[in-house]
């Protein structure tokens, strides 16, 4: 285990409107509002066609290939997530989402572009007097945050 701490900053409340991409708005506000770090909580609806990543295709095989599900319908959604800045210093969100329709439920990260559908409310809160960051991790190819 690794760990920093850090205080607690700004708290924003952001809409997001139909058709958005959540992970591009949010990154643009955080670069546009110098948040470097924070975490998120969203609730609203997700469009059809929005993609998730859904783990990978074989547990631990390398390469690590990710899968991804398309939602073939409008969802209700709710997610959390974090926020860091990469090693060139952009704002990078990392969400995972549960998103229902009917009496079935897909759960995956937002990372390949969820679509709004209408609204997307998110609460974002400023993490500051961090220096965690996400950098590039060779073996795995993600970018793990390091506190």
């Amino acid at each position: 285990m690794k760990y920093s701490e850090a205080k607690y900053g700004r708290v924003f409340v952001i809409r997001l409107e139909d058709g958005d991409i959540l992970h591009e708005c949010i990154e643009k506000f955080a670069k546009d509002n110098n948040v470097e770090a924070g975490f998120l909580i969203a609730v609203g609806g997700a469009d059809k066609g929005s993609k998730l990543v859904v783990g990978p295709e074989k547990g631990r095989a390398k390469p690590i290939n990710p899968m991804e599900y398309i939602l073939d319908e409008v969802h209700e959604i709710t997610g959390t997530g974090t926020l860091f800045l990469d090693e060139k210093g952009k704002p990078k969100l990392h969400m995972h989402i549960a998103g229902g329709r009917k009496d079935t439920t897909k759960t995956g990260c937002v990372r390949r572009g969820l679509k709004v559908w209408h609204i997307l409310e998110v609460v974002l809160v400023e993490l500051t007097d961090t220096k965690a960051k996400r950098i590039l991790d060779k073996k795995t190819g993600f970018e793990l945050l390091e506190p």
